[in-house]
């Protein structure tokens, strides 16, 4: 019998499967996605590979093959589904297999499990009084302190009694030693949620959240019958219609069929709301997966999963390769958010990697956001998604009344502060009524783009829809087409002096809105204020207990909250989002203000909203004033369709990298080069060009883009050149990425 083992070699020259024979003593242990030590290369170097299936047929002579030499010693096993799983990120997104398989795997390495201590009394009750009184006669005070407590309370945590007693170790070692008391150990489970405990409420569904899980329910019957069967869904609901509250009724049901669930969440900062909302409807068999937590706590959780102790699992992406046996649904909650695709090869999608998941388990897969991406709403659209409707907010409560302030006019009138005189008047009026309020600063694109605060007029580069951006030596860049020019110093349009890139942060709101409002109590959420564990979930919880009136923060305020006694929201320069160097960034204003917007007015008391922008007449300021969807969805993918871009087209982004700029600039040109050999029609190629930042840490890059209306093609021309560079390498210190429709910029 022969092993197939991938190894642990992050290059690709070595992305390849070798052939290892299994020696006797391992025979029936060897199991797929099994971490094992295999002699390797000319020196028969011992590394790790893992098995990647079994083979009875020898590739070559048997008597010249290798052997696997043992198990990994601290090897986590993982499904044979997760390695196929692996296997197909490969394929489609590009990258090493080695790659593909570290990322899927649960956990890196075997943690030491945490052990708690207790102390227990040996002693009967008179025995025990009996040497307290001889400590006490012997002036053995610390002796004393113990013995009294124990026989208050015979067992007790031995961590809290040596801080309560203010006791050392070796007190207790000789009261051990005497038979006064016994040290004992158990294995606990580090426990990344600090759960409170809440009165579970009735929850009563509204006649349309029955209606979508009925329809979703369809589904989960055929389970039983068909294990392959699997469906996408996008649940669409405007902000405040009870999604969460499908989703849990989704599961309930999977639950009860013996199946388990996975939640996505894209924000660490949503985990806290959405984790105590799940933990008072189904207890203990929540657990959560998150970047913060300790390689312990995550490990602690995985162990739990293989135990059977864990059925529903919520986390960020990374949650997605959780190893469930029995998977039967998973949610991805605001499936929207750019965070759910991976900035690391592989450059995988959650939202497809999802998909492809829950077909090769037979399980569901439901999106859901109040603002879908335009790829889930143009897949409904298509028939390839079943769109569930949630048109109301669950408690019938009225969408918020939008206003949009044009700064323009602000600045006419003399109003030089970054807080329209509507928002103030409005924040003054709700600090009266002790309710609340918050100021979300749309931060995206910081200073990336030269605009004019007298009139609005952006600087766009004449070829390209898009912005252009700001570089050293004074000149302006288009990151699209390459096209370059000046710095302006006054308006070309006005002639107004005003006109260079927006700077303003949280912190200096802060110092505003405190100067403006000094009875008002403040609180800031940005990367400053929640870099230390548990901060999201501190200023979270102060703010739901109403122990602060106003909250200032970026776009991580703005997702999935959910409080009752807000009902003022301000969006600061909303447009910030509107110019960045991407074809999304009409999709993400909009997105982030209808989100926003969403926050104000979910409690009984009306909501109102100020969005304050330069450019009012904006087709996604529109929308998302009017909260219409359907308005933008019509408007942006007609956009799409004219420019070729994702998700009409297809889009593939090569990026080349390397530590010379020479070599760089060469090699791009050589694959610009292999690709036109290939002579393919339906192809649009540009570049090679730089992206938006050209050089980081001393590394240039350069980039291709590659159009077409296939997505098996682009998969094809990214196979053939993989196959190229094994061939024809560019040497050492040269870098080369796939990224497939992305949705980050370059």
């Amino acid at each position: 019998m022969y092993a197939d083992i991938i190894v642990d070699i992050t290059h690709e020259k070595l992305d390849k499967v070798f052939q290892y024979r299994i020696p006797s003593h391992l025979e029936g242990m060897l199991k797929v996605g099994m971490e094992v030590v295999v002699p390797f290369g000319m020196g028969n170097k011992e590394i790790k590979g893992y098995v990647t299936g079994f083979s009875e047929r020898a590739e070559y002579a048997p008597e010249k093959m290798k052997e696997v030499l043992k198990i990994a010693e601290e090897s986590v096993a993982i499904e044979s589904k997760l390695v196929a799983l692996a296997a197909w990120m490969k394929e489609s997104y590009g990258g090493t297999m080695i790659q593909a398989l570290k990322t899927v795997l649960p956990i890196k390495k075997k943690e030491k499990a945490k052990e708690k201590q207790k102390v227990r009394l040996l002693l009967p009750e008179a025995e025990g009084k009996e040497k307290l009184e001889l400590y006490l006669h012997k002036n053995q005070k610390a002796r004393a302190r113990l013995l009294a407590a124990l026989l208050d309370q015979p067992e007790q945590d031995y961590d809290f009694l040596i801080h309560k007693l203010n006791l050392t170790r070796s007190v207790v070692r000789a009261l051990e030693e005497q038979k006064v008391l016994a040290l004992e150990s158990e294995q606990v489970y580090r426990n990344p949620v600090i759960y409170q405990q809440k009165e579970q409420k009735e929850i009563i569904y509204t006649e349309e959240q029955q209606a979508r899980l009925e329809q979703g329910k369809v589904a989960q019957a055929k389970f039983n019958d068909l294990m392959d069967y699997y469906k996408a869904y996008l649940l669409y609901g405007v902000t405040g219609s009870g999604k969460t509250e499908v989703y849990m009724e989704m599961i309930d049901k999977v639950l009860s069929e013996g199946r388990q669930a996975i939640v996505l969440i894209p924000e660490i900062a949503l985990t806290y709301q959405t984790v105590m909302r799940f933990y008072t409807r189904f207890g203990g068999r929540v657990s959560i997966l998150n970047s913060r937590m300790s390689q312990g706590e995550r490990y602690d959780q995985m162990e739990r999963v293989k135990k059977g102790e864990v059925d529903i699992m919520i986390g960020p992406r990374s949650a997605l390769f959780t190893p469930f046996e029995r998977l039967g649904l998973i949610v991805i909650d605001e499936e929207h958010e750019p965070t759910y695709k991976s900035e690391q090869v592989p450059r995988f999608h959650a939202r497809e990697t999802a998909i492809e998941r829950a077909r090769m388990e037979g399980a569901s897969v439901v999106l859901g956001s109040a603002t879908p991406s335009l790829e889930a709403f143009y897949a409904c659209e298509c028939g390839r998604y079943q769109m569930l409707r949630l048109r109301n907010r669950t408690g019938k409560q009225a969408l918020p009344e939008v206003y949009v302030a044009d700064m323009r006019e602000e600045l006419k009138h003399g109003n030089r502060s970054i807080l329209s005189d509507r928002l103030k008047l409005l924040m003054q009026d709700r600090l009266e009524k002790k309710e609340q309020i918050m100021l979300f600063l749309n931060r995206r694109g910081y200073a990336g783009f030269v605009s004019c605060r007298a009139c609005g007029y952006v600087v766009k580069c004449p070829h390209c829809d898009v912005s252009l951006s700001v570089h050293r030596g004074g000149k302006m860049v288009c990151h699209y087409c390459g096209y370059e020019t000046q710095t302006v110093k006054n308006c070309p349009v006005c002639g107004s002096p005003y006109i260079g890139g927006f700077r303003a942060g949280t912190q200096q709101i802060e110092d505003l809105v405190k100067r403006e409002f000094p009875q008002a109590r403040v609180l800031r959420m940005d990367m400053d204020t929640t870099k230390n564990k548990g901060g999201h979930e501190k200023i979270l919880a102060k703010f739901a207990d109403e122990e602060a009136d106003i909250m200032i923060g970026t776009q991580m305020i703005v997702k999935g909250h959910d409080f009752p006694n807000v009902t003022l929201v301000g969006v600061l320069a909303a447009d910030m989002s509107l110019y960045i160097h991407d074809y999304h960034s009409a999709e993400r204003t909009f997105q982030l203000l209808t989100q926003a917007a969403g926050r104000a007015g979910r409690g009984s008391e009306p909501g109102e909203v100020v969005i304050q922008t330069y450019t009012p007449e904006h087709y996604s300021i529109e929308a998302a004033k009017e909260q219409d969807y359907r308005m933008f969805y019509e408007q942006e993918i007609r956009y799409r369709d004219l420019l070729n871009y994702p998700p009409v087209w297809n889009l593939l982004v090569i990026l080349i990298s390397s530590r010379e700029e020479e070599i760089a600039t060469k090699a791009a040109e050589q694959i610009e080069k292999k690709i036109a050999q290939m002579q393919l029609k339906t192809v649009a190629v540009i570049g090679p060009t730089e992206p938006a930042v050209a050089k980081i840490n001393d590394i240039y890059r350069k980039i291709l883009y590659l159009k077409c209306g296939n997505y098996d093609t682009l998969v094809e021309i990214k196979d053939s050149l993989e196959q190229y560079l094994e061939k024809e390498p560019f040497g050492n210190g040269i870098g080369i990425q796939f990224d497939f429709n992305p949705v980050h910029g370059f």
